[in-house]
């Protein structure tokens, strides 16, 4: 797989394999303009189709930053006004939501997406991180919610996810009234990474991509129900999201997965699963 896109690069990380490589790569430092989002977003959207892709690692091609965030040169949606403040709202609120939804796009999609971050992610970095599955972090990554430095709030995801990821209301909070720069150690122990890997972009690149060869190996059925179940116990009661789950297996406990998965045990050999169905949409 290789995807001729004009901002992000798209690439099997080996033909055989089912991890996929999604890369900014907008010179010079991964500033992201309406394009470039919208691309974003229709490249999870189609690889949340992909019957043989088992996990994405998104990460930068450039070695000194993952991204500097938001394109202030390219915000033209905020230029629009008119005389009714009301009306002026509408059509912005229409363009919000649909960045949102281009960003969302990462973690609708199916598979596990594992970001791999060296260098600064910058107020649009961090919605975007917030939106992936598992972060790991160079030594050499660090992490601002720029938006209160440029008089507004975030309103792509950071304020919605990151709560929830640190579960930490006073550093949450800190981090957004301040716009001060946090590192990889300070996001390691808050809970936003889960691994600082030494080194720089090919350090951590290298590492992401073994623990998603490793999540590429298991049942799709699995680790599609994972992820989907914990975003969905994630924004509901333990209540809900039990009687949810029982639902949901109720049905994918009828795939031949389980089944496999004892016989290759029982066997002695490594399970080989099938893949799901990609999507005719």
């Amino acid at each position: 797989m290789s995807a001729a896109n004009e901002y992000i690069k798209v690439s099997r990380v080996q033909e055989d394999e089912g991890v996929v490589l999604v890369q900014l790569a907008r010179p010079p430092v991964n500033a992201f303009h309406q394009a470039m989002w919208e691309e974003l977003g229709a490249i999870f959207d189609r690889l949340s189709g992909d019957g043989g892709v088992r996990a994405i690692v998104l990460s930068s091609n450039n070695p000194k930053i993952w991204t500097a965030g938001l394109d202030l040169t390219a915000t033209g949606a905020l230029s629009f006004r008119d005389e009714d403040p009301a009306r002026t709202s509408i059509p912005l609120r229409d363009h919000i939501i649909h960045f949102q939804n281009c960003i969302t796009a990462i973690e609708r999609c199916r598979q596990p997406v594992l970001a791999a971050v060296h260098g600064a992610a910058i107020g649009l970095g961090v919605d975007i991180l917030c939106a992936c599955d598992v972060r790991f972090a160079s030594e050499s990554a660090a992490f601002c919610i720029k938006e209160v430095d440029v008089g507004m709030a975030a309103d792509i995801g950071t304020l919605s996810r990151f709560p929830k990821i640190v579960g930490n209301q006073s550093a949450v909070k800190e981090l957004a009234f301040t716009g001060r720069t946090f590192d990889a150690k300070e996001a390691k122990e808050l809970g936003f990474v889960s691994k600082v890997v030494d080194g720089g972009m090919e350090e951590v690149l290298a590492a992401t991509v073994q623990v998603a060869r490793i999540i590429s190996t298991k049942s799709p059925i699995a680790i599609m129900g994972s992820k989907h179940l914990l975003n969905h116990a994630r924004d509901n009661s333990v209540r809900n999201s039990l009687e949810y789950t029982a639902t949901w297996n109720s049905l994918m406990l009828q795939a031949n997965d389980t089944a496999d998965a004892f016989a290759a045990f029982k066997g002695k050999k490594p399970p080989v699963f099938k893949p799901v169905p990609s999507s005719k949409l």
